[in-house]
């Protein structure tokens, strides 16, 4: 997930272009595309990089959680329902790892206890207010650093697992 230094992973109109601060970082370079075996998004995240050129995506299994009507662009399918049981759908038809992405998604993740590890990719920018990671009502849970490393642009990432 990337977020603002100060938690915040979209501003108040879930904008997201104050990641184009990172641009110069290629997605691969941060490396979540060739680690996954499908992604599972938030409708909000969903309809931000649907636009994105190139599609951050490509070639990728996505599902899109949410409860509002979507035609797919990149062969993206549509999810209405709980995390859990669509991961374990995912689960019997050999998925292994998923990628959530959106803080909608992340959020259910991190309540059902099924989020192993946490990527969490920050950017060098205070947006002051908008749309948090960590929203209140998330249980309490303990986190181990395994890998931090920097980026030119500014971005800092930090990989944590639950122990």
């Amino acid at each position: 997930m990337g977020v603002s230094l100060g938690g915040y992973i979209a501003g108040d109109d879930h904008s997201l272009e104050w990641l184009k601060i990172v641009e110069t970082d290629p997605p691969e370079d941060t490396g979540y595309t060739p680690s996954v075996d499908a992604l599972v998004l938030g409708r909000n995240s969903y309809d931000a990089v649907i636009g994105f050129t190139p599609y951050p995506y490509s070639g990728k299994r996505v599902i899109v959680l949410t409860t509002r009507p979507a035609d797919s662009k990149h062969g993206e399918t549509f999810y209405n329902g709980s995390l859990e049981p669509l991961l374990e759908t995912l689960a019997l038809e050999g998925v292994q790892r998923v990628y959530l992405d959106g803080g909608n998604a992340v959020r259910q993740g991190l309540e059902a206890g099924v989020v192993d590890d946490l990527t969490i990719s920050t950017l060098p920018i205070i947006l002051g207010s908008g749309i948090a990671l960590f929203e209140r009502g998330l249980p309490q849970s303990r986190w181990t650093l395994v890998s931090s490393r920097s980026f030119e642009s500014g971005l800092v990432q930090a990989t944590y697992q639950r122990p």
